[in-house]
């Protein structure tokens, strides 16, 4: 276990070999940098995952130093490598550097490589602290980090003006979650008096009663911390306007593993949550609201990582929702299979974007099954995954187990949503598909696509690729004794309820290729104009929350901001800047350089002062 911290300090070498290599490292050299830090890494990773495994998977911790002492205050540099941490760090290692690697093909011939690298390699460092820390410090520092990171590599592209405004966007609307965490922090340690995630899970229910204030307080605040990271309802809004990054980014942050952390939060604090239950039942109602509102909001885009986007937010809230019925270990289950076959698809969608000179609107697309065979496959075993296929897809084991648990803890309406979800998914998936590879090319970006080569750029897309079949729902995270045992139903009922879902995900995969092959033109119609086309223009704007958002509190504040530029009160304490400005040019105008003016001013001076001591003593 002594080689667990080089899992976060590799990566962070990466960053500071690019930082500061001063321009001297060309693409090539910053790319080789930058996979082969994260691919040491994941190499790590496996190494401690297996003597941790071999030894009993008994949790083991690891202090490096004492971060700062102030009386009883003592935070601790320090890890912990458990069932959960473990299973996290895998996804961001190993995910990552298969990310890491496409990039490379992905940024060929484009300038700025070394700082996308270095921005890359700092996040997956500030992931692996945040999930391998000890304490709720730590563990924030790594969350800020991923925050920041988050923010630098959407805004990639910075000359263009949308994406600085949707890194801003992206900045603004999680931070609002993270003043929420960082105030539950403060409450936790006034109440608990430690931040140690141990003894403070152990101390919750010593100090606190199952249901009180305290720690119903504590769950909201940690709570809204979660949902801004994990782009959940109220704080989603960010989430389709950080698709302005670089795919692999998308794929990296924006699917695997920074819009998870909400989840990881939520499961690692289950004890803090498990005293509020009305919190944890909040948990599943916005993740089922997030499940349904992304669901009809991908069916209405254009943009094929616009429809991934969605399609992420949907499955987080699936995530949620399994949190909120006790389901913690269906929730990591499916957060691990969703990194597999979700990067997969957002991959494939990069191989798509530069085979077509950078075009993703499908209206524009078309006919590339052939001329993509490797994206195309992508596509169709990343989708079949995320539509939930039975038996031969890892979605099907993931979503099941959810969906399944969520029936066994009594939540039924929980479970529908569930599979009004899943019935939803199948449909937005063919759709994706059939109008990114079907059909007759719509453009000469489309008709002219060549198959991207080499091994950066297929590797991942296979290795994903199996990962997304039932062979990645054989990887069954370690979680026993980490997180509490779900709740146990009769299994002819568990039977009965998968047979439903698998009916569900292959009726929506039919009513799909109906609807987007045998009445394509009829469809058209029906948006083209009256309430279709009103529901079409809701879903496409998912919703209307932006538009809200902007009348509710970004007008008026700019409204403020114009008002308190001609405060009288401002203008008052600015006057003494003024005068003092209005002195410098009077007497910065006497220094002339004339020796006579200067003569001539002294004899003044000197006269006045003895013309007043005179009259005084008169």
């Amino acid at each position: 276990m002594s080689l667990l911290p080089l899992t976060f300090l590799l990566p962070l070498a990466g960053t500071l070999i690019l930082a500061l290599s001063r321009g001297r490292l060309d693409a090539r050299a910053s790319a080789v940098v930058g996979v082969t830090s994260v691919g040491l890494s994941a190499l790590v990773a496996a190494w401690v995952g297996w003597r941790f495994l071999a030894g009993g998977g008994q949790s083991v911790g690891i202090t490096l130093w004492t971060w700062v002492a102030v009386g009883d205050f003592r935070p601790t540099i320090g890890l912990r490598l458990d069932g959960l941490s473990l299973t996290m760090t895998g996804v961001i290692t190993g995910v990552g550097f298969l990310i890491h690697l496409f990039a490379a093909w992905y940024l060929q011939g484009e300038a700025g490589v070394r700082r996308f690298y270095a921005y890359m390699n700092l996040f997956v460092a500030s992931m692996l602290l945040l999930v391998l820390g000890d304490n709720l410090l730590l563990l924030y520092l790594g969350w800020e980090g991923v925050g920041l990171c988050s923010y630098l590599l959407i805004g990639y592209y910075y000359w263009t003006a949308a994406n600085g405004w949707a890194a801003f966007k992206a900045f603004i609307v999680t931070r609002l979650g993270d003043v929420f965490l960082a105030i539950g922090l403060f409450w936790l340690f006034r109440e608990l008096g430690t931040l140690d995630i141990g003894e403070l899970l152990a101390r919750a229910p010593e100090v606190w009663q199952e249901g009180g204030w305290q720690p119903r307080l504590a769950a909201l605040l940690i709570l809204g911390g979660a949902l801004g990271k994990s782009a959940q309802l109220p704080l989603h809004t960010w989430l389709a306007d950080a698709m302005a990054g670089p795919t692999p980014v998308s794929a990296l942050i924006h699917a695997a593993t920074m819009v998870t952390a909400g989840v990881y939060l939520i499961a690692r604090l289950h004890g803090i949550f498990e005293l509020a239950p009305a919190v944890l039942t909040l948990v599943g109602l916005i993740g089922a609201l997030t499940l349904l509102m992304a669901s009809f909001a991908a069916l209405a885009q254009t943009d094929i990582k616009r429809v991934l986007a969605y399609s992420t937010m949907s499955q987080i809230g699936y995530m949620f929702l399994a949190l909120g019925v006790g389901a913690y270990e269906a929730a990591i289950f499916h957060l691990m299979t969703h990194a597999f076959f979700k990067a997969l698809l957002f991959l494939s969608a990069g191989a798509v974007i530069v085979s077509c000179h950078h075009e993703q609107d499908m209206r524009r697309l078309g006919g590339l099954w052939r001329r993509l065979p490797l994206a195309y496959l992508g596509f169709i075993v990343g989708g079949a995954a995320l539509a939930a296929l039975p038996l031969i897809t890892a979605g099907f084991y993931s979503k099941d187990e959810i969906l399944w648990e969520a029936l066994a803890a009594g939540h039924g309406g929980l479970m529908l949503a569930g599979l009004v979800g899943a019935f939803l998914t199948s449909l937005y998936t063919l759709r994706l598909i059939i109008g990114t590879f079907h059909g007759e090319p719509q453009s000469d970006h489309a008709r002219d696509a060549t198959p991207g080569r080499g091994l950066a750029h297929g590797l991942p897309l296979v290795v994903l690729a199996v990962l997304s079949t039932f062979l990645g729902a054989w990887i069954h995270p370690p979680l026993a004794g980490v997180l509490p045992a779900p709740a146990e139903g009769d299994e002819t009922w568990h039977l009965i309820l998968e047979i439903i879902a698998a009916g569900v995900a292959i009726l929506g995969l039919l009513i799909g290729a109906w609807l987007f092959l045998a009445r394509q033109h009829w469809l058209a119609e029906r948006v083209a104009g009256g309430w279709g086309a009103r529901l079409w223009w809701l879903w496409n704007r998912a919703w209307g929350f932006d538009i809200a958002y902007d009348r509710l509190f970004v007008r008026p504040y700019r409204g403020l901001v114009r008002g308190l530029r001609s405060d009288l009160l401002d203008r008052l304490l600015l006057l003494a800047g003024w005068l003092s400005w209005a002195l410098h040019r009077g007497l910065s105008g006497t220094q002339t350089g004339k020796l006579r003016l200067y003569a001539g001013t002294m004899v003044a001076g000197v006269a006045l002062v003895l013309m007043v001591l005179v009259l005084r003593g008169g």
